[in-house]
């Protein structure tokens, strides 16, 4: 009987040591999926403005950017990229860019996210194009902060878009 109650006491303990990392872990989870998912909703404001200095602060300068027409692009080309003058004959239009259905996975000083890019595009004639993309990103927490260090875009065919 003594050998019972040991075994149960050794397991209430257990799960009770158990939920207390689990509980850890969900909030941390939680402040994570929070800062990231800010983090990415200003990058979105950011990149439809064209805002160089969140372009910076949002990637890490040894980034690995693989656009959805498989081309791999670095932090210094995506910043030259920003400052290369427009054309002037070209028609006006105005991006805004959101993320939907966004995943965080935290693992600790490393996060993986995961969620659906919208971009409305108003072109000059006011005709609205809509596109939408998946995209994957590594972020690490250096000095504090989170940058992307690697980034995956894939559009969606227009068809599966809504699914």
């Amino acid at each position: 009987m003594r050998m019972v109650k040991c075994v149960l006491i050794s397991l209430l303990l257990a799960g009770s040591v158990c939920a207390q990392q689990a509980a850890r872990t969900a909030s941390s989870s939680s402040a994570t999926t929070r800062e990231l998912t800010a983090l990415l909703n200003q990058f979105m404001k950011d990149a439809s403005t064209n805002n160089a200095a969140g372009f910076d602060r949002f990637f890490a300068d040894d980034l690995i950017y693989t656009g959805s027409n498989g081309m791999v692009h670095t932090k210094a080309e995506i910043m030259g990229s920003l400052k290369a003058p427009k054309p002037a004959a070209a028609p006006a239009e105005k991006q805004i860019y959101s993320a939907e259905n966004v995943v965080v996975h935290d693992f600790g000083g490393t996060a993986i996210v995961a969620f659906q890019l919208v971009a409305h595009t108003e072109h000059a004639d006011g005709k609205i194009e809509i596109s939408n993309y998946r995209n994957t990103g590594t972020f690490l927490r250096r000095k504090g902060r989170w940058q992307v260090v690697a980034w995956q875009a894939t559009k969606i065919p227009e068809k599966t878009a809504t699914k």
